[in-house]
């Protein structure tokens, strides 16, 4: 049985009104601090069409970190990646060439900057011999890197019942590339990109507005709307933002950019506890004393809403009663800090002194007290 344990208002902090975005879905998060600034349906799926390519490159930057392909390595377009991805299928394409053979490097760019379904489906085959057995390796690889909600059955997001994930792995995907592939990453916020004589921007209209945004993809599938995620690093904060379920393209860049800045000018960095610090107690059953002190296990900082309209909450959880013997600097429990209904963030929680088993007259004591809890 878990109880919360404690609740208080922290003093001097303020709570903004929420974003009124027009996302069914949608995560924003300054990384940071881990602070989490807007959540709605974040873990609930969808397909991630077009986005399906972000995890196409993670696979393919994993494999050039370890050295199984080079920017170099040169792989051929074949009839299937011609007619499903290249000019025939009028879909986005890099317009590659059929029977041509393309280097890694430029197969990366028509994915990153146009999100050239050739492109992905070329490299899949060069790789893994099919879209198939490339698909297992992106679901593979998802797993790996903590994606808890993501399957893929192609590389390029086209429909798919085997496809879907959830806002929430999308934001951790989108992070997960920036810190992990600085290299290639870059490729992301390249403005522009041509090939076979056929000039062609970023798909991103973000890219081009030297707002601080570098990356990352776009998305659209039937009955889940246009859909977005990208990364902002502005004035020593770094923003990952996606979301899905706007009505257009136009309405998806407006929404963007406004969600951009709002996480941007409407929260302030906030010290909220020292490492060590003592915020609240937990009772303790069968011990030789009935509580222990409670210490956060590191650090934290958040960022709060600028507006100071009413109290942002910690609140501690813990499975009620902690049961002696309790081990000092053992984690025992968590302390969420709450803007309205939004948890913000998150720290466990240490015991700060070991509590050993008590006498067998105050351990019969406490479980008469415990009974008496559960029948009131």
């Amino acid at each position: 049985m878990t109880v919360l344990a404690g609740l208080a208002v922290l003093p001097g902090i303020g709570l903004s009104q929420n974003f009124e975005t027009k996302a069914d879905r949608v995560l924003l998060v300054e990384a940071n601090t881990g602070t989490v600034l807007l959540s709605r349906n974040a873990d609930s799926p969808l397909p991630p069409a077009s986005l399906a390519k972000l995890m196409t490159m993670e696979v393919v930057f994993d494999a050039l970190k370890k050295g199984e392909i080079t920017l170099d390595t040169q792989f051929p377009v074949s009839e299937h990646a011609w007619r499903t991805g290249g000019a025939p299928s009028h879909t986005t394409t890099m317009f590659a060439a059929i029977k041509s053979q393309i280097r890694v490097e430029d197969l990366i760019r028509g994915a990153t900057i146009q999100l050239a379904n050739d492109a992905c489906i070329i490299l899949a085959e060069g790789m893994e011999g099919s879209e198939e057995k490339f698909a297992e390796r992106m679901t593979r690889r998802a797993a790996a890197i903590g994606l808890k909600n993501t399957f893929f059955s192609n590389p390029t997001g086209l429909p798919h019942p085997g496809n879907r994930t959830t806002i929430s792995d999308l934001v951790r995907l989108a992070e997960y590339l920036k810190k992990t592939y600085p290299e290639y990453y870059r490729y992301y916020s390249e403005e522009s990109f041509e090939w076979n004589g056929i000039f062609q921007r970023n798909k991103n209209p973000l890219i081009r507005l030297d707002s601080g945004v570098d990356g990352l993809g776009l998305g659209y599938s039937d009955g889940y709307g246009y859909a977005y995620v990208g990364s902002m690093q502005r004035d020593g904060r770094q923003l990952y933002l996606a979301f899905s379920g706007v009505a257009s393209e136009k309405d998806r860049a407006s929404e963007a950019e406004a969600l951009f800045n709002w996480g941007m000018t409407a929260f302030k960095p906030r010290h909220m506890f020292d490492g060590g610090e003592v915020v609240g107690q937990a009772n303790v059953y069968g011990g030789v004393q009935p509580t222990v002190a409670l210490k956060v296990a590191k650090p934290l900082d958040l960022y709060v809403p600028v507006a100071e309209s009413a109290g942002i909450r910690g609140k501690i959880d813990y499975k009620w009663p902690l049961k002696a013997p309790v081990d000092e600097g053992g984690e025992v429990a968590s302390l969420q800090i709450i803007s309205g209904d939004q948890v913000l963030g998150e720290v466990p929680l240490l015991a700060g002194q070991a509590v050993r088993r008590g006498s067998l007259e105050s351990r019969a004591m406490d479980a008469a007290k415990s009974l008496i809890f559960f029948w009131m």
